[in-house]
This record gives structure tokens, C-alpha cells and sequence, in this order.
């Protein structure tokens, strides 16, 4: 059960990694993630029930969440749509283009090759982790994250922001298709509904590491979000073993987010004021 659980950690910890990019780097909520997930999923379950390898499958469900993030991007760069309402409408309609691959609800891969196991699990954090962290020390990875950190500064150096803010959607929303893929492929089936709530999870892998862990480095950072991916399912399988019913997991979900997003400000609220040397 704790090996099952952590394995569950660290393919939830890949979405984690990819809303970071737009939700801490960034500074705005992307609901593509909600399409983008499950759509990851879809495609490389139909591409493996199709003959295509389980490798090449998921590689092109990354694909197919890059091109997720391109729409979205397009549409709030150049179409001026602001971004939460770009994000839904790319949702939406992933939902329809997921039937349209598929040809139905849910597909399942029982007896099919897939990648699986908490082996795979570890290579894919640990490959996202370090290319990542790569992209994010390099000069174009810099220009990112000095777009989202002032947006008129990076203007006023010469960086084009709107095609920063494309490319940390691309890549974004690419990171998270392939992990609706491996997870997919974990749980043997794709599902049209899988993507519902999954921003929640994510988020809450971000939260919970930054809770844990406080001002760290970028690394240190990235490693958080794994760590937190994986309390966040422990906690969760302690729901489960208190006896709860697990239709309303979704519910726990968003009270465990919500009680890790004000922790910051009990503490503040509760500390105010106190000195620890005692003076």
C-alpha cells in the first residue's frame, strides 16, 4: 500500500511540475490543465490499443498537450482573451476532440504493453525534474521567469513576453499531458472525466511543498512539489482508511488545499508578534 502510494505520488507529482510553470512562474491559473490531463490520457491509451508502444504513445501525448497549451496561448496572446476564460474554452473542447480519439467515454488497457511500475514512475519525475530545472538556468528559461516575476521589466529588456507567456503554456501543458498519459496507463484505462478536479491535486502538491519547506531554491522547489505530491496522497489515503466514502474525495481535495493555502496566514496571525529569543 505505501509503495502503491508513493508510485501514485510521483506520477501526480509530473502534473504538479507542470502547473508550477504557469501557476508560481507565471502568476495566473491555467484551467487547460483540466483538458490537457485527461486528453494526455486519451491519446496514449488509443495510440498503445492502436499497436503504437507504450514509449512512443506517451511522447505523443506530450505532444498533444504542447499543442493544448499553443491554443490556449494563441488565444490569450493573440486573441486577447483573458487567459481563465482561454483555458475553459480549451477545456471544453478538449472534452469533444478525447471522443473524437478515443470513440468513446473510457478505454481501457487490459492486457496491453504500458509503462507501469514505480521504477517508470521515478525515471519520468526525475527526467522532468532535471530538464526543468535545465530549461530554467538557461537564457530563455531566465527570460521566462523574468516575464513572470514584472512583466514591464522584461518588456523594458527586450524580451518578447508574449512569447514567453506562449512557451511556458506550451511546455506547461505538455508536462501535464504526460502525466495524465503515465497515469493512465498506471490505472489501465483512459476516461473522458478524468481531467475533473485534477488543478485541485496539482496545486495542492505546489502548496503543500511550499508549506513544508518554506524559501528554498529553484531545485529545492522542485523537489517540494514531489514531496508534497506525495503527502498529498498519503493524506488522502488516510481519508480513505478513517472510513470515509470515497465519492467525496473530490471534496477533501479542496479542504486540504484550502487548509494548506491559510496556513500561511494563521501562522502570521498567531505569531504576530512574538519574538523567539524572548525579548
Amino acid at each position: 500500500m505505501i509503495v502503491s502510494t508513493i508510485n501514485q505520488g510521483l506520477l501526480w507529482a509530473i502534473l504538479g511540475l507542470g502547473i508550477f510553470m504557469t501557476f508560481r512562474i507565471l502568476n495566473f491559473p491555467d484551467m487547460t490543465t483540466e483538458g490537457s490531463f485527461p486528453l494526455g490520457g486519451a491519446v496514449a491509451v488509443t495510440m498503445i490499443t492502436q499497436g503504437a508502444t507504450p514509449l512512443v504513445a506517451t511522447l505523443v501525448a506530450f505532444v498533444a498537450g504542447c499543442l493544448a497549451g499553443l491554443v490556449t496561448g494563441l488565444l490569450y496572446t493573440k486573441g486577447k482573451i483573458p487567459i481563465l476564460l482561454a483555458g475553459i474554452l480549451v477545456m471544453t473542447s478538449c472534452n469533444s476532440v478525447m471522443l473524437m480519439v478515443m470513440g468513446r467515454a473510457n478505454l481501457g488497457l487490459l492486457g496491453l504493453d504500458k509503462l507501469k511500475g514505480t521504477w517508470i514512475s521515478v525515471i519520468a519525475v526525475v527526467l522532468v525534474l532535471v530538464l526543468m530545472f535545465y530549461f530554467l538556468n538557461t537564457q530563455l528559461g531566465q527570460a521566462f521567469i523574468a516575464t513572470g516575476d514584472n512583466m514591464d521589466m522584461a518588456k523594458s529588456f527586450g524580451i518578447n513576453t508574449d512569447r514567453m507567456e506562449l512557451l511556458g503554456l506550451i511546455v506547461s501543458n505538455g508536462i501535464i499531458a504526460l502525466s495524465g498519459a503515465l497515469i493512465s496507463q498506471n490505472d489501465g484505462y483512459a476516461d473522458v472525466s478524468k481531467g475533473l478536479g485534477v488543478i485541485v491535486i496539482g496545486l495542492a502538491s505546489i502548496i503543500i511543498g511550499e508549506v513544508l519547506f518554506g524559501n528554498v531554491s529553484l531545485f529545492e522547489r522542485l523537489i517540494a512539489i514531489v514531496i508534497g505530491a506525495i503527502c498529498y496522497q498519503f493524506l488522502i489515503l488516510a481519508v480513505i482508511k478513517l472510513g470515509f466514502n470515497t465519492n467525496y474525495l473530490k471534496i477533501f481535495s479542496a479542504i486540504i488545499l484550502a487548509s494548506c493555502l491559510m496556513i500561511p496566514t494563521l501562522k502570521a496571525k498567531v505569531f504576530k508578534g512574538v519574538k523567539l529569543n524572548g525579548n
